[in-house]
């Protein structure tokens, strides 16, 4: 089978996933020639939450999951693991008076690897939500869900019909939406990144696109000192983000 958003695969997304939502695997492979204290961890979660391990063999893994990156366990689901936060959601989440919250903003990232690495960092700098368009972005799949370490189920995902018009809703609301580009003037460690804050990033390579950058308040760029002009998107979403962490720390 080929990979596809149902298989959970990777230590970290099965143990998340086991902890915060087992009724929903149905299926649990583990490779049986593997024996380790993380693989024990999951057998023990596993028997905690009542779900059948099978253990197959490489070849059958493979077979099953259609992944070579899986570190030796793979979930199976009884339902999608979409995104369950809707647009509504995140204007409740505002309307609702949540102090100063930090969103990340991902406009055109299409790469799964990349999008479950934003997810982890988000995770980590506390961001209230992610928030993609419906189109021309990664879907939250098997190598999502892997790479974000557990994160795909804490961080609420929101994806919405048209990223203008929720950028303008944000905006009404108070949120100030911070969007980077290489060829602005103020850099991101220039620009305050305190109250209510949305960072918008693009895509490598083809960065915002003009109306996302049109309705940003600032534009700031991540200064260079090498021969590389630019950065992965999943490392310039850390960056920012821990930049927008530390002066909100030092308030």
């Amino acid at each position: 089978m080929s990979e596809s958003h149902h298989w959970v695969v990777g230590l970290h997304a099965v143990e998340s996933l086991l902890r915060r939502r087992p009724a929903l695997v149905e299926r649990l492979l583990l490779i049986q020639q593997r024996q380790d204290s993380r693989q024990q961890r999951i057998r023990e979660l596993a028997s905690a939450a009542a779900v059948a391990i099978e253990p197959v063999d490489k070849g059958t893994f493979g077979r099953l999951v259609g992944l070579d990156r899986h570190q030796g366990v793979a979930a199976w689901t009884r339902q999608e693991l979409g995104p369950a936060h809707s647009e509504n959601d995140l204007y409740q989440l505002l309307d609702t008076g949540t102090d100063d919250p930090l969103f990340l903003v991902l406009d055109g990232v299409t790469d799964p690897h990349n999008l479950g690495a934003c997810l982890r960092s988000a995770d980590a700098a506390g961001v209230a939500a992610v928030i993609v368009p419906k189109d021309n972005s990664a879907p939250l799949n098997a190598t999502v869900r892997k790479v974000a370490s557990g994160a795909a189920d804490t961080m609420s995902l929101v994806r919405v019909t048209n990223l203008a018009r929720c950028l303008d809703g944000l905006k009404q609301r108070g949120v100030w939406i911070v969007g980077t580009d290489d060829a602005a003037g103020t850099t991101l460690f220039d620009q305050e990144l305190l109250g209510p804050l949305a960072i918008v990033l693009g895509a490598e390579g083809s960065g915002l696109r003009r109306l996302t950058k049109e309705k940003c308040d600032f534009l700031v760029a991540i200064p260079m000192a090498g021969a590389i002009s630019s950065l992965n998107v999943s490392v310039a979403a850390g960056i920012s983000l821990f930049e927008a962490v530390r002066q909100r720390r030092q308030q």
